[in-house]
């Protein structure tokens, strides 16, 4: 009877010692995987920042004066972490994209439109810019042309699906889609002296393989 105890106690024992590293081992991998995730969303967080970082001036060949002298004024200013980097190879653009469209974000930057779907996520993401600074560029665009964003998730390449022209009252563009999409927003016409009265818009849709 003594040595079926002690065999059953052995046993138990030895049991309690497998859950137990079992266990250990679950909850070592579980924060190595949390770390591991972390590291790399701050490694993408950094990249983002150094791609935002106002290296040198921007082309500002199509700019007003009046949109050079605004971006001189805010450009050494403090500014919120970006939500994403949009590249348009077509026209040479490569610009952060800051939260909010307040005056001055889009003075520095071009900015997300609020109640919109965030960059690089599923949806409709509005991204607005001044005509006469970093967005005079869109007035070449066309469909099939290629634009990236750069998330903290990665890079996403989009093709443009098409362009029109809408009334400021006309937010339907901004309505959410089936489909990851960007909607680039702007003033028209491009070169209108005052306030532009209409909006240009651009329509891109996320492609798996980057168009040619």
């Amino acid at each position: 009877m003594a040595i079926v105890r002690r065999q059953f106690l052995t046993l138990a024992e030895r049991v309690s010692w497998a859950i137990g590293l079992a266990g250990l081992a679950v909850w070592v991998a579980f924060h190595i995987g949390i770390a591991t995730r972390t590291r790399h969303d701050l490694d993408r967080f950094a990249a983002l920042q150094v791609e935002a970082a106002p290296r040198a001036t921007p082309d500002q060949s199509l700019w007003s004066p009046v949109r050079i002298n605004a971006w001189l004024k805010v450009s050494n200013e403090p500014a919120p972490p970006p939500l994403a980097v949009l590249r348009i190879p077509k026209i040479r653009l490569e610009v952060p994209v800051l939260p909010d469209t307040d005056d001055r974000t889009l003075d520095r930057a071009v900015g997300h439109i609020q109640d919109t779907a965030p960059p690089g996520t599923d949806g409709n993401s509005g991204i607005a810019g001044h005509r006469d600074g970093f967005f005079r560029g869109l007035k070449d665009i066309v469909p099939g042309d290629a634009i990236e964003l750069d998330t903290l998730d990665g890079k996403e390449s989009y093709r443009v699906e098409r362009t029109w022209v809408v009334d400021p009252e006309d937010v339907s563009v901004l309505d959410p889609t089936s489909t990851r999409a960007l909607t680039l927003v702007t003033c028209y016409p491009f070169y209108f002296v005052g306030s532009a009265p209409r909006r240009f818009i651009v329509r891109a849709l996320r492609v798996d393989k980057p168009p040619p």
